[in-house]
């Protein structure tokens, strides 16, 4: 048997030339099928089919679920899904197969949480759906037509995820519930499913009823490579209880059996554990890492290992500050907000040989705390491995330089972009999952900077867009069943359009998504004042995570506010470009003449003569970092006021300071008025995160909630665009220039990736040194 994964871009499951509206058009050949009874998520179910093929057998499958599922072919892993979309998005996967003449069995692991699911995962009524694209194989193979069995799947119970917010509920695992052989599509207990309705390609939509759109999988599959490293910090066997408030120390520490743990989790010998023992062990995985942990237990029924993840260990007294990410003495194994021993799962021996645990969703962290507890029998632990995943993303250039803080931390930022990019982009592993817009581009920017692998960032456009709502503002995260609304991040997703009309072109894709661009524009302007200014529309109007701000809004943000009306200039201004760009000269016209109105407003009513800064709000109470930074990069066309409030950026004591999140828009107005030497100065917060211990970048400044943010990761960007210098040219994606000021560098190197390969840069005492490829015109 063989079996691969293949990315497609359409199905033949469309309507035909001539068909008409009630000849079903899109209508596939495999219905949906159901567990019969009662089916109240959350649950796991199994569906199988038997093969007794006479002849071998080559051909393309579409396999789909509601919520998620495991695919096994004669009890080897053939793929997991579906990639997270929405309803009018729902992704499916297709796999080449071939088998050989003789029986074969097909399973599928399917589960639906329900409300209790990740807050990314959305649902239209749980089941599982198998269409062949051959007509011909109908019969046989597709899920409605074919011998098609199911069960519940007994043994899986859920429980709270704690702090981990918004992530979805975690597992306690019955070994003694769980069917043995349900990979092999053994056991007892099968019966036929309930068919529900056929599946459609969501190229059709007349006359039907509420259901899932279908759609090829747009990304290749996720990482899942077993991570080798890792180091055991601590052994020790803590009283019955929680683990939470057990303080680690040396004193407890059973050194003499950490080679044993060391042999079991790196290099997977077996490690017994006596009876009545009690054992808890920190694993230092000497990394950020996003896995699924596979167990296997022989012996002792009823007894558990608990595998749970933190990002670092808590002070023990305030269980608020982390500190050194490094340091585990004197620390304690918790949550933020104190919820209790961590989180993770928790596997139950059913007493027999060899048992196979796993989970239904990966857990991140760089710590990993296992507990062991044992009854009247011992356990062996045969195999515990930890398969990570992530999207396959690897770097494609390379930045260095003479300063050895940069070849510290680029390392960091590489690894917060890969735990943040999944089946979408995430904000952060650990607590939510959840694709933000203000974060999203930050990462697009970083990614078609260092990978010519731009799908993650395609998708990432398509999703923001069919988030819009009737009134045509974007939702500020999607996918995701809880609706949040971040005014400001609608107008980054028209920066993003733009960034990608920039840096990559693709007129036909960008085009697709200009009725989105001018329905968000269109939302803005129905709430434009008498005066020309925009009032903040309803929602969270959120900026920045500024400690003095209510909420990341600043002074004004929920009513008048220049940040706000700033960020639109910009934006209006990069919406004409791509107006222009698309041969719209009429509608880049009216966008430059509203951004030049509000920007005239904002100058009467924001800008304070006397001190030479806007201020955040029309009371002028308020003044920030932010405010200067939009001013000036939307465009002041008097220089004496531009001047002067650049000025004011780098000298005012009063001025309201960016984050991590908000840093990457002052280091791109230093890099706009070229100032490296003020760029490179504002890095200081990432120089010293190694040194911290940080494997990852944080959140936002101590105590950070999140240590893997990957809107953090935007310096890797700056090395490249900034120091280095190298652009676009304007819209198009085939034209470069190279500008490199170093500022305090004596001689840098590095890349950027273009959609025809690497414009290559090199500067040092002899001058500035160029390569690029062909197809790509570079100005220096």
């Amino acid at each position: 048997m063989t079996a691969k994964r293949e990315l497609i871009s359409h199905t033949r499951y469309v309507a035909a030339p001539n068909a008409l509206p009630w000849q079903d058009p899109g209508k596939w050949p495999a219905k949906w099928i159901e567990l019969e009874g009662e089916n109240r998520a959350p649950f796991v179910a199994l569906f199988r089919l038997k093969l007794n093929l006479s002849s071998p057998l080559n051909t393309l499958v579409h396999v789909v679920a509601d919520e998620r599922y495991d695919l096994w072919i004669d009890g080897e892993p053939v793929g997991e899904g579906n990639e997270r979309g929405d309803r009018g998005n729902w992704f499916f996967e297709s796999y080449r197969i071939n088998l050989e003449a003789g029986e074969h069995t097909i399973v599928a692991k399917v589960w639906a949480i329900g409300e209790k699911a990740p807050f990314a995962q959305m649902t239209v009524r749980p089941g599982f759906l198998f269409c062949p694209e051959d007509e011909a194989h109908v019969k046989l193979l597709a899920t409605g037509e074919a011998a098609w069995e199911s069960k519940l799947m007994l043994g899986y119970e859920f429980i709270d995820q704690l702090a981990a917010w918004g992530t979805g509920v975690r597992v306690k695992v019955h070994g003694d519930m769980l069917p043995p052989d349900w990979r092999t599509g053994g056991g007892e207990s099968w019966v036929a499913p309930r068919k529900g309705e056929n599946g459609y390609s969501a190229s059709n939509l007349p006359d039907l009823p509420p259901s899932h759109m279908l759609v090829p999988a747009t990304l290749p599959a996720m990482m899942g490579k077993p991570w080798t490293k890792g180091t055991v910090r601590h052994v020790d066997h803590p009283p019955t209880g929680i683990t939470s408030d057990l303080v680690v120390t040396k004193a407890n520490d059973l050194a003499d059996e950490h080679q044993g743990w060391t042999d079991l989790l790196r290099f997977e010998k077996p490690l017994t554990i006596p009876a009545n023992t009690r054992r808890r062990v920190i694993f230092d995985l000497d990394d950020y890492v996003c896995a699924y942990p596979e167990v296997i237990l022989s012996g002792g029924k009823g007894n558990s290992l608990r595998v749970h993840w933190q990002e670092a260990l808590y002070d023990a007294k305030e269980k608020v500050h982390k500190g050194n990410r490094d340091e585990i003495e004197g620390k304690v194994f918790t949550t933020v907000w104190h919820k209790k021993d961590g989180v993770g799962d928790i596997f139950i021996s059913g007493g027999t040989s060899s048992e196979r645990f796993d989970t239904l969703w990966f857990s991140c962290g760089r710590y990993v705390e296992f507990l062991v507890e044992t009854g009247n029998e011992s356990t062996t632990i045969e195999k515990v491995v930890l398969y990570e995943t992530r999207y396959p993303i690897e770097p494609q250039t390379t930045f260095s330089t003479d300063d050895p803080r940069a070849a510290e931390v680029e390392p960091l930022m590489v690894r917060v972009l890969q735990m943040c990019s999944h089946e979408t982009y995430y904000d952060c592993p650990f607590y939510e999952q959840l694709m933000y817009i203000g974060d999203t581009r930050l990462q697009a920017l970083v990614t078609m900077c260092i990978s010519q692998d731009d799908r993650l960032v395609r998708k990432a456009l398509r999703m923001f867009d069919v988030s819009r709502q009737v009134d045509g503002i974007t939702q500020s995260r999607y996918p995701s069943r809880v609706r949040q609304i971040i005014p400001p991040f609608s107008l980054w997703w028209v920066a993003m359009v733009h960034d990608y009309a920039a840096w990559r072109g693709d007129k036909e894709f960008v085009a697709s998504l200009m009725p989105g661009v001018r329905a968000v524009l269109d939302h803005y302007r129905q709430g434009k004042t008498e005066g020309g200014l925009l009032h903040s529309p309803k929602g969270w109007n959120f900026i920045d995570w500024v400690p003095k701000w209510n909420g990341g809004v600043p002074p004004g943000g929920n009513e008048i506010g220049a940040n706000l009306n700033l960020k639109a200039v910009w934006v209006l201004r990069q919406a004409a470009e791509i107006e222009e760009w698309l041969g719209e000269p009429e509608l880049a016209a009216r966008c430059r003449r509203e951004a030049k109105q509000i920007m005239d407003t904002c100058l009467r009513k924001f800008y304070n003569q006397e001190r030479g800064l806007f201020a955040d709000d029309l009371a002028h109470t308020s003044y920030s970092e932010h405010a200067q930074c939009l001013a000036l990069l939307a465009g002041i066309s008097d220089k004496g006021i531009e001047s002067r409030c650049l000025d004011g950026l780098q000298h005012a004591k009063d001025l309201h300071k960016t984050t991590v999140y908000f840093r990457h828009y002052l280091l791109e107005t230093f890099w706009k008025f070229n100032r490296p030497d003020l760029l490179w100065k504002e890095l200081d917060l990432w120089w010293g995160l190694k040194g911290q211990g940080f494997k990852t970048v944080l959140e936002h400044n101590e105590p950070s909630r999140s240590d893997c943010h990957a809107w953090g990761a935007h310096p890797m960007f700056h090395f490249r665009a900034s120091m280095l210098g190298i652009r676009p040219g304007g819209l198009g994606g085939k034209h470069f220039t190279v500008n490199p000021h170093l500022g305090p560098l004596k001689h840098a190197e590095g890349g950027i990736m273009t959609s025809a390969g690497e414009v290559h840069v090199k500067v040092d005492a002899s001058g500035v040194h160029v390569s690029g490829p062909a197809g790509i015109e570079i100005t220096k």
